[in-house]
């Protein structure tokens, strides 16, 4: 069995192939190609993928290949809307899905985030979406397209093309900017949580990802079409304690009143700052997620999220120290 990653430099893509060669699993990387689009319907988005120019070649890179992970996209939670962000998040997939299964491909994996669900009380693996920004929404859009392809079509060449969405959550690696800046907040005056601070977050380490789409691309039966990343067990307090912090408590009608102001502020701003009034939302509140198909399946992957936030946080304590 072969594998292709496409997008494999980036921080999910590079993961995923460095877990398949430890796994001993060959794989290909295959740049992703840039596209744009001006359509927001995922109808007309799958009608596009099906006559889009860079089939043929896409058709041949992944001809032989088992399995593909979609790894590439635009991860720009405060993005505006624009036809790059769709291209990148929403037709691409739907591009892919198409040629994989021309090229006789056997399962699809297109990495999602759990950002489609918005602020929902408990992130599941339901289609139900609550996307709050450009981002979340063309996420949401790529996999509405997918999901016009129903899994398992049979194909010209015989095979049938089964499709998982993987539904990433917070997800941290040790270099990644983001993870780095989480670090930085938890030593900042600025880090606190809404009382008393044991609810459960979603943030997940790379690595843990990884391994779960390797899990979901070897596992023998078929898997569903949506799979949500599994919890690594943090809470809002402990997620900036391990990243260097000692969050402060704050009352919780305080928070509640201050996302309410914030919210509606990104509203007045064309919904330009919801991305981040959301990132604070998380740090307050967490969200909790429903148990899913790796916790039935017994496929969930070692929790390494604590590792990753402590090697940030000692990351910024030693610039710190110069």
């Amino acid at each position: 069995m072969s594998w292709a990653v496409v997008g494999a430099s980036g921080f999910v893509g590079s993961a995923v192939v460095s877990a398949l060669r430890e796994a001993g699993i060959d794989v290909v990387s295959i740049p992703a190609p840039r596209l744009a689009t001006d359509l927001f319907d995922a109808g007309r988005l799958a009608e596009e993928a099906r006559g889009h120019p860079c089939l043929a070649e896409l058709e041949d890179a992944l001809r032989p290949c088992s399995v593909v992970v979609n790894a590439a996209g635009l991860a720009a939670p405060g993005s505006a809307d624009t036809r790059e962000l769709r291209g990148a998040n929403s037709l691409l997939p739907a591009v892919l899905a198409e040629a994989a299964g021309r090229g006789g491909v056997e399962r699809l994996i297109h990495l999602s985030s759990a950002a489609v669900q918005g602020s929902r009380p408990v992130l599941d693996e339901t289609e139900l979406t609550s996307p709050f920004s450009a981002y979340s929404r063309s996420k949401a859009l790529g996999e509405k397209a997918l999901r016009l392809r129903p899994s398992g079509t049979r194909t010209d060449t015989g095979t049938s093309l089964e499709v998982t969405v993987v539904r990433a959550t917070s997800v941290q690696g040790p270099a990644r900017p983001t993870t780095v800046a989480l670090a930085r907040l938890a030593r900042s005056p600025l880090a606190s949580v809404a009382a008393p601070g044991e609810a459960p977050t979603p943030v997940v380490s790379v690595g843990a990802l990884a391994d779960l789409v390797v899990a979901v691309g070897n596992i023998p039966s078929k898997p569903p079409f949506l799979v949500l990343q599994p919890w690594e067990g943090l809470t809002v307090r402990t997620v900036l304690e391990a990243a260097g912090g000692r969050p402060r408590q704050l009352p919780r009608w305080l928070c509640r009143g201050a996302l309410r102001c914030g919210y509606a502020a990104s509203a007045l701003a064309g919904g330009r700052l919801s991305g981040a009034v959301r990132r604070v939302e998380l740090m307050w509140f967490g969200q909790a997620q429903a148990p899913g198909w790796a916790e039935r399946e017994s496929l969930v992957p070692t929790p390494r999220v604590r590792a990753v936030l402590g090697a940030a946080a000692e990351q910024v304590s030693r610039v710190r120290k110069r």
